[in-house]
């Protein structure tokens, strides 16, 4: 009953981003809103038109379903549906479903007089999306240097390109990248496996509190971030981990289209070796 009255506070018309009431309602517990109704017309349009894909494909097998982007003869123009065509609206229909989901949960936020960062953190992940499939593409000249739309084909598309610049792990923005996502992990692992710990304690003993926490960690490393600090070093990780993850592949090909390996040759070409 307390939610619920909580929810009549916030349940009012406003503070949508754009077409005023339209659609401004709840479906149950769920909030449409206009970017609602996009956000399930293009997943749903893009969900058939795969599932299209995969009939007219040899195969109905999930592991080998491939939907593939257009030969590289076709440029940036629109290919015929069964040559990449069908790939070129798939990821139309994406783009704006992801698109349109940050924007309805920033009106959501909007309700509840929230910041927007659960926004900026979602809109991270769909910046590395678009970069992989509309903004390196573009760079390079062609829709055919997106990913294909399938679990096998597109593992290895991530091996063939990978390949292509001898060891992709040697991408400096990579390596920051990885470095991120391992941060992350290990930052929010030991921060869940703390609280887990605190509301968790021996049987007959009381449940600890925030300065139990402080005080572990102090003890620990010497020093304890918040709990308001942890979840701010948290998104901070995580939209790292995103945003450099499409900055190195971004770099590969339209600025670097050598081995990675020797983008490092500035190192051994330094003076302090004496040569």
């Amino acid at each position: 009953m307390a939610l619920m009255s909580f929810e009549r506070k916030y349940r009012v018309r406003g503070g949508t981003l754009i077409g005023g009431d339209l659609f401004d309602f709840w479906f149950g517990p769920f909030y449409v809103g206009f970017f609602g109704v996009t956000t399930i017309f293009f997943a749903v349009l893009g969900t058939l038109l795969l599932v299209w894909g995969a009939a007219i494909g040899p195969t109905w097998n999930l592991w080998q379903i491939n939907v593939a982007p257009p030969d590289l003869k076709y440029g940036l123009g629109l290919a015929p549906l069964r040559e990449g065509g069908l790939w070129q609206i798939v990821t139309f229909c994406a783009t704006g479903a992801f698109g349109s989901w940050v924007l309805r949960q920033a009106e959501i936020a909007r309700k509840l007089g929230m910041g927007l960062h659960v926004s900026w953190a979602f809109g991270a992940a769909v910046a590395a999306y678009v970069t992989l499939v509309i903004i390196r593409p573009v760079l390079l000249g062609a829709w055919g240097h997106g990913f294909p739309y399938g679990i096998f084909s597109h593992l290895d598309w991530v091996s063939n390109v990978g390949y292509q610049y001898l060891h992709f792990h040697y991408n400096p923005a990579h390596m920051i990248a990885i470095t991120f996502f391992f941060t992350n992990c290990l930052a929010l692992a030991m921060h869940g496996s703390l609280i887990l710990s605190v509301t968790n304690p021996k049987q007959g003993e009381p449940v600890k509190t925030s300065e139990h926490e402080n005080v572990f960690f102090r003890d620990l490393v010497g020093y304890s971030i918040g709990a308001l600090g942890i979840h701010r070093l948290g998104t901070f990780l995580a939209m790292s981990a995103g945003l450099w993850s499409a900055i190195c592949i971004v770099i590969s090909g339209p600025f670097w289209s050598k081995p990675w390996p020797e983008w490092w040759n500035w190192w051994l070409n330094l003076p302090i070796w004496g040569k």
